[in-house]
């Protein structure tokens, strides 16, 4: 099914990259239907057992981008969006695929800080939500979320359609 996912996710991961760029959203009329669809392929294409790979799939981009997005680090769009490639292309694709993210999104961030010139404040932000819940007793800071107009939002949908991109090379 992977190769035959190639064409839809790549009209997906385009669309999404598009307006989250511009929007800074992923909005739910692109990724949920392409999120069922995933389920009907699955199911087309493997029966039972294509459709069991598509729950482990979102299964496993809620437990990997759920952490990122309770943290306040990642939108409920990129995580969406990560559960609906997930019900494509599996769980052993998309494991792959949040890893090259992660690196993808990390080069991406830098640069983008770079650029902006925010770099230092970017180092001390992520200090802060990673080991300041030592100090606050919780782990999200209430002013380090995506909702907080003062905190700096990049588009993230990028970083996981190259990274999703580059899974189909992988496997």
């Amino acid at each position: 099914m992977n190769s035959f996912a190639w064409w839809p996710i790549l009209i997906l991961l385009l669309m999404a990259s598009i307006t989250d760029l511009r929007f800074r959203r992923i909005p739910n009329w692109l990724v949920l239907p392409f999120l069922v669809a995933g389920f009907v392929v699955s199911g087309w294409l493997h029966g039972r057992a294509g459709i069991g790979r598509s729950l482990a799939g979102v299964g496993l981009a809620i437990l990997l981008c759920g952490l990122f997005y309770w943290l306040g680090g990642l939108g409920a769009g990129d995580l969406k969006l990560c559960a609906a490639i997930g019900a494509w292309i599996g769980p052993h694709q998309l494991f792959i695929a949040q890893v090259a993210t992660g690196i993808v999104g990390g080069i991406w961030v830098l640069v983008w800080a770079v650029y902006a010139g925010f770099l230092a404040e970017l180092f001390k932000g992520t200090g802060d939500l990673a080991l300041g819940w030592v100090g606050r007793g919780k782990l999200q800071d209430p002013e380090m979320t995506l909702d907080n107009p003062l905190r700096r939002k990049m588009p993230y949908a990028p970083a996981i359609a190259i990274g999703t991109l580059l899974s189909f090379f992988a496997v």
